[in-house]
């Protein structure tokens, strides 16, 4: 019997579709499988103990590790996320639970799409002009905030779409209950949205953790170790570019070990955020 026209004709461009889907994700998928073999195959040459417990050598030197640049960059992620977090999950507080109708609520998520979307280059300009030149100096101050400005609308997002899909029947009953606003968000909205805002607050995290652009007009980098937030502070980010452009082996070693564990954390953020994604849908 033969087969309908038509219905050929959609076969055989089904086909032809799924075979450049499948094409186009081997493409992608190869080269990002080809980035990770290269960054383990030079990155683990240089793994070891030196690595985290000492600070980067001098020109020329071929002993030393990345400890002052690890610590700086742990210090400014934490802070950026310390004070980005927060301003996000209000805002998308608000978006969710307070201002759905409202016209300002618009402007605001015109806004946040806007920075979602600005290269961090421009970010840290904006920082560097409002920050660094007043303070007449380069410190891990700037550098923490210009990361909290890229934290701030990825949780914004994550929080407002998180609280949207919580149904509104809960919030209906703890408002029978006598429940006030303010604690039906708490008590109810957060918990069931809980997961999800974690989520975002991880994916936040690996955004920034790897950012080199805003660090290099804020917080530039240092060789020394130290704690000072009002002065210039090492980081990996900054650290990599310098060392990757440097004519030294040993250098370029600990750029290619610091690419190395950068990845290996936004990687770990990224298998969590999923995790707890999991959790959630399966609830």
């Amino acid at each position: 019997m033969a087969l309908n026209p038509i219905y050929s004709r959609r076969r055989r461009t089904d086909i032809i579709i799924r075979g450049l889907c499948f094409a186009a994700a081997a493409f992608g998928v190869t080269w990002l499988a080809l980035i990770l073999i290269t960054l383990l195959f030079n990155g683990l040459a240089g793994l070891n103990l030196e690595l985290f417990v000492a600070d980067t050598p001098p020109p020329g030197s071929t002993e030393g590790g990345l400890r002052n640049a690890i610590v700086g960059s742990i210090i400014m992620t934490v802070i950026g996320v310390g004070i980005g977090a927060p301003l996000g999950l209000f805002a998308g507080t608000y978006l969710a639970e307070y201002g759905r109708n409202d016209r300002l609520t618009s402007v605001i998520r015109f806004i946040n799409d806007i920075l979602l979307s600005a290269p961090s280059i421009i970010i840290g300009l904006f920082i560097y002009g409002a920050v660094v030149v007043p303070m007449s100096g380069f410190s891990a101050i700037a550098g923490s905030l210009a990361l909290a400005v890229i934290v701030i609308p990825v949780v914004l997002r994550t929080t407002e779409d998180m609280l949207l899909l919580v149904p509104n029947p809960l919030r209906e009953a703890a408002s029978a209950l006598g429940l006030p606003r303010s604690l039906v968000i708490k008590r109810i909205a957060y918990r069931a949205a809980r997961s999800g805002l974690i989520t975002g607050v991880l994916l936040a995290t690996a955004r920034v953790a790897g950012e080199t652009a805003p660090l290099l007009f804020t917080a530039l980098s240092n060789q020394f170790f130290s704690l000072g937030l009002n002065k210039t502070m090492a980081n990996l980010p900054v650290t990599i570019n310098n060392f990757v452009q440097s004519p030294y082996a040993y250098w370029k070693q600990l750029a290619w070990s610091g690419a190395l564990l950068i990845t290996l954390t936004v990687l770990a953020l990224n298998i969590g955020a999923r995790i707890l994604g999991a959790e959630r849908t399966a609830k």
